[in-house]
């Protein structure tokens, strides 16, 4: 039985797509093992999102070689999609493929095996129209299931290489996605994340249909509990989004909305497409219609030009509107980009004191997001042991607002319904107490612990 083995690097959509890859060889008759053993084929999902993102790619496909230098070595992703010569120069490297076309990736194989030629099987992502449909019908981790409902991106921001390395914004067939969706809850999921490059902006390009409607018809997946939208911006929250977010029943008390900047100046720099009053106008409508919500966000700190003044608009605006966590990132300078050739770069040591004032701001902000709950039941499912403390009984696991709850719990309630209550709130973990399995449990079996 010949074996493959993955290592992926970057965002849950490369993971995604590394389990749609593993199907395909699956289908072939390979059995996955280890990245750290001895395999005959390597496939190296990369990742471009930064100079360090490429670096890190070369490096990991490096380690594969020297694993096993007989090995047909496969390259996919966003860097292999901007700079296929690069890869292909690394010595070792037999097949590139990049964003695209991954379906061809075992076609590949007979033929290097057949002919000995490296082969480069990246085209122009430019020209991609149509979304590449690759199925997971389950997941390596079991407890929550990623969906990709669309690829690429138009927006073009300056610091961003995201859109050369994925081509523009293409949706998946809402055919395939309710299908996708009823088969990943009929695997035993509850929760599921929408997932893409730019995930707000499905159905921009569909004819009469809409991420409102794709939501709407979600609602009717049997035995699906919770929809997580994994992240959206804020010019797509547009009131049908909200008013359907309002009535439905699934979708959760959690949205991941993008800020990078609280500054107008720096907004348009980035060239952002929305402004503060815009988005804090957003956020206001929806916490009225979602009590409790929880916003999530990313922020770049120390973009070219930002000034101190910049900067406090930034740190005032997200503690103005509480967000209960935020991904801070440096503005690190990403080759081929607008914005790493804009004058006014920004010192590294007053980027790292910025970055650390935002981090200190999240914290808190997590804390007092937590505290509200603390004493409340909410509904958790628990996804795995405590691994630093791997014999107290405790598994971790999510709330529908994205608390992180330890919750003493047994190994299968891992990806069920439980619900718990807070009994102390605090970050990153709040401690919860077993209330009782929601789901699927004959009342025997609960009454019986």
């Amino acid at each position: 039985m010949p074996t493959v083995a993955f290592h992926t690097l970057g965002c849950k959509v490369n993971h995604y797509e590394t389990e749609a890859i593993w199907q395909l060889f699956q289908k072939e008759g390979y059995e996955k093992v280890e990245f750290e053993s001895t395999s005959d084929v390597y496939v190296i999902n990369t990742c471009t999102v930064t100079n360090t993102g490429d670096k890190k790619s070369r490096q990991v496909i490096r380690r594969a070689v020297r694993k096993n230098p007989d090995a047909v070595i496969c390259v996919t992703g966003c860097y292999a999609q901007t700079s296929p010569a690069e890869i292909m120069a690394i010595p070792g490297v037999d097949i590139v493929v990049g964003t695209q076309d991954r379906v061809k990736m075992l076609e590949y194989i007979e033929q290097f095996k057949r002919e000995r030629e490296p082969i480069n099987g990246v085209g122009n992502i430019m020209k991609s129209r149509v979304y590449e449909e690759l199925d997971v019908p389950a997941f390596t981790d079991r407890t929550r299931a990623s969906l990709k409902i669309q690829e690429g991106c138009n927006n073009f921001c300056t610091f961003c290489i995201i859109p050369w390395a994925r081509g523009l914004m293409r949706s998946r067939d809402p055919k395939e996605v309710i299908k996708q969706a009823q088969q990943l809850v009929d695997a035993g999921y509850k929760e599921i994340v929408l997932t893409g490059i730019h995930t707000g902006g499905y159905g921009e390009d569909l004819k009469d249909y809409s991420l409102a409607r794709l939501l709407e018809d979600l609602e009717q997946v049997k035995g699906l509990k919770r929809i997580r939208i994994s992240s959206i911006e804020a010019s797509q929250l547009t009131d049908e989004v909200i008013n359907v977010i309002d009535r439905s029943e699934k979708v959760v008390r959690h949205l991941h909305i993008p800020l990078q900047s609280g500054s107008n100046t720096v907004l348009k720099r980035m060239r952002r497409k929305y402004t503060m009053e815009f988005f804090g106008e957003r956020l206001d409508r929806l916490k009225e219609v979602l009590p409790g919500l929880a916003v999530t966000s990313d922020v770049i700190v120390g973009f070219p030009g930002e000034t101190e003044e910049e900067f406090q608009e930034t740190f005032d605006f997200i503690a103005k509107h509480k967000f209960s966590e935020l991904h801070v990132f440096p503005y690190s300078k990403r080759t081929g980009t607008p914005a790493a050739r804009m004058e006014d770069q920004v010192d590294e040591e007053v980027k790292n004191e910025r970055v650390h004032r935002l981090i200190e701001l999240s914290n808190q902000l997590a804390k007092e997001y937590a505290s509200l709950f603390e004493g409340e039941v909410l509904e958790v499912i628990p996804e795995e042991q405590d691994k630093e403390n791997p014999n107290s009984g405790q598994y971790i696991g999510y709330t529908d607002n994205y608390l992180k709850v330890k919750v003493p719990a047994t190994n299968d309630m891992i990806g069920k319904l439980v619900k718990v209550k807070i009994t102390k709130a605090g970050y990153p973990y709040n401690q919860g107490e077993f209330v009782r399995v929601m789901d699927d449990v004959p009342l025997k079996a609960v009454v019986g612990r």
